[in-house]
Parts: C-alpha cells; sequence; structure tokens
C-alpha cells in the first residue's frame, strides 16, 4: 500500500494531491441543528463545560462524524478559549458568544498580558484531540480550531460582540501602538496555540479571522493581514507539511488579500461565485466552500444542484468541500445528511462543467 491509500482524503486534498471527489464537511457541523446536541446541552448547560471537559467536547466533536461521517472532524471550541491562558478573563455566554469581563483598554492590562502555556492553560486540548484521532483513524482528518488576532483583539477590547466595533476601530486609528502590541502577542500566543494542537493530533489547522471582513482593505492590510502572517509564519517554521487554511467572514472585499496570509487554503463565503472565487485568488492556491448555509433548506433538488454547480467551479484541484459559514440551527437534519451523501457520491470526472 502507498501512503496515499492510507492517508485521510481531506489531508490529500488539503496538500494539493488530485483526489476522485471533493472532501467534505462542514463549519459548526457539532452544533444546535442536531438533536444529539441539544440533549447533550440540556446536561451541560455551560459552553466552556462542552468544550473544555474532555469526555463531554469529544463526544459532542464526534456527533456529526457518528451521523454523517463527514472528512473533516473538527475539535470542538471556540476562539477565545485560549484567553485565560494570557491572562484575559472571559466567559462564553449561551447564544450571546464570549464575554471578556476586564475589556482591554489600557498600556498597564497589556503590559500584564502573559505568554501561553498550553500545556498548563489548556490540559483538556491534548486529552480531546488524542482521542478524535484515535476515534476516526485514517477514516477522517482531524482539523484544529484558533482564532486570528485581529477578532481575538476585537473580543479583547470590545469586551464582547460588535456590529460597529467602534470601540476597537477607535483604538485603531486614535491609539495604533497600543492595539499592535496586543496584536502581536495575540499572534505569537495563536502560534504557540496552533504548534501546540498539532503536536497533539491536529492534521489540519483552521483559523477563524471573523471580524476582519469589518475592516476597510487598507485597514485590513495594517491590522489583519500581518499578523495572519505572523502566525503562520511561526507556525511553518516549524510544521511545514501542515495544511493552513484561513476564514474570514464577509470576506468578498478582500479575498486576494487572503491569499497573502501565508495560508495553503482560503475559504471562501457564498457572496463571491466560487468561479470568480477562483480566478482572483489564481490557480495555485486551494479554496474551500462556499454553499450559501441557507441552501440547506432547499429541496434535495437544490441542495444537490448547488453542491454540483460550486463543485464545477471550483475544478478537480485543491478544493475542499464546505458551506460557505456554518450550518445554521434549525436546519433539518436529514437535509445536512443529504448534503454529505451527494458530496461523497460525486466523481469529478462527471461533474466537469
Amino acid at each position: 500500500m502507498g501512503v496515499s491509500s492510507t492517508t485521510p482524503h481531506l489531508l490529500r486534498a488539503a496538500r494539493g494531491e488530485v483526489v476522485d471527489r471533493p472532501p467534505v464537511w462542514m463549519m459548526r457541523q457539532a452544533g444546535r441543528y442536531m438533536k444529539a446536541y441539544r440533549d447533550l446541552r440540556e446536561k451541560y448547560p455551560s459552553f466552556r463545560d462542552r468544550s473544555e471537559i474532555p469526555d463531554v467536547a469529544i463526544e459532542v466533536s464526534l456527533q456529526p462524524w457518528k451521523a454523517f461521517q463527514p472528512d473533516g472532524v473538527i475539535l470542538f471550541s471556540d476562539i477565545v478559549t485560549p484567553l485565560p491562558g494570557l491572562g484575559i478573563d472571559m466567559d462564553i455566554a449561551e447564544g450571546k458568544g464570549p464575554i471578556i469581563h476586564s475589556p482591554l483598554r489600557t498600556q498597564e492590562q497589556i503590559d500584564n498580558l502573559h505568554p501561553l502555556e498550553p500545556e498548563a492553560a489548556l490540559p483538556f486540548i491534548k486529552t480531546i484531540l488524542q482521542a478524535l484521532r484515535s476515534e476516526v483513524g485514517d477514516k477522517s482528518t482531524v482539523l484544529g480550531f484558533v482564532g486570528a488576532p485581529w477578532t481575538l483583539a476585537a473580543y479583547a477590547v470590545e469586551g464582547k460582540g460588535s456590529k460597529t466595533y467602534s470601540i476597537i476601530k477607535n483604538m485603531a486609528f486614535s491609539d495604533p501602538v497600543i492595539l499592535h502590541q496586543l496584536l502581536a502577542k495575540l499572534a505569537d500566543a495563536i502560534a504557540i496555540y496552533a504548534r501546540y494542537q498539532i503536536d497533539c493530533g491536529a492534521q489540519v489547522v483552521q483559523m477563524f479571522d471573523s471580524w476582519a471582513g469589518q475592516l476597510s482593505p487598507q485597514d485590513y492590510d495594517t491590522f489583519a493581514l500581518p499578523y495572519q502572517q505572523r502566525v503562520f509564519q511561526q507556525v511553518k517554521q516549524t510544521h511545514p507539511d501542515t495544511p493552513l487554511i484561513l476564514l474570514v467572514s464577509g470576506s468578498a472585499g478582500v479575498l486576494e488579500r487572503m491569499g497573502q496570509s501565508g495560508a495553503d487554503i482560503v475559504t471562501v463565503d457564498w457572496a463571491v461565485d466560487m468561479a470568480d472565487a477562483r480566478a482572483r485568488l489564481g490557480k495555485q492556491m486551494k479554496v474551500q466552500g462556499n454553499l450559501d448555509p441557507g441552501v440547506l433548506f432547499g429541496s434535495k433538488q437544490f441542495i444537490r444542484d448547488r453542491i454540483l454547480d460550486t463543485v464545477r467551479k471550483a475544478g478537480n484541484w485543491g478544493h475542499i468541500l464546505n458551506l460557505g459559514h456554518g450550518v445554521l440551527p434549525e436546519t433539518p437534519e436529514e437535509n445536512v445528511a443529504f448534503f454529505f451523501e451527494t458530496a461523497k457520491e460525486l466523481n469529478l470526472a462527471g461533474v466537469k462543467g
């Protein structure tokens, strides 16, 4: 048996091998649309418990694997999970997202941050990732999960999610020296965290810069891109063979810039046609996406047609089939199952446009 036959499908595609069908997983594939998850949530109402108690996080991470057999199994976590390890106290409010108890607004607060020591601060990560690798073997690829510097800074400075990002933009545009110090510290911590996840068993790592799409392109170049690069460069120095994925929400205006980040794979959201994304990113860049999650409320024929459209436009190399963002609550589980079944029956030779 050659290497390829035992290397999981998604990992092969992420490394740039030609495969017979695009590998497929979904963002937020573990979550509220699944009855198994809602049942577990009643028993463990705290998100931090669900993501940080190893047995529970392992169970949640594996719920979609057991139900749908996706090509990727992602660590069930949150982008703010490592923040307490830097000295940033946080909680995750059900339905509202992260809450930072003392938002970072001063030089003194930033000076008081300390480097991340994942073994001490996040001991559950190793237990969870090792268990996922052991469970899926070579039948699926285990993905790690980290936040990006700009988005983590936005949470840390705003104190919670925001519609306008006026507090961090105030800092960016009136006191950028402080913000750049924070972004640098976060980038170094995230690089340590991503490397740690790889050492613990993650075969691919996805970085979520969820709020970088809130920046104008020139501000993206100043506050997001250099720090994405700082993370990816550090990870590549020690783990050059681990594929890295970058996601930015609302990224249509900065797609080419995402291609300069050092990521191996760019997640494309549904606001960009996949053929256009391919043209804009160039032939060497691998892509992930990009079905509108709302498509999964449509009929089976509609879902199938949209899958075929995306796969045709992405072509037969370097594409991981996914949604353009996370699967929505209330999505019928049978439609999620149909999405995976349809994707796995594809043969790239048969879907050329």
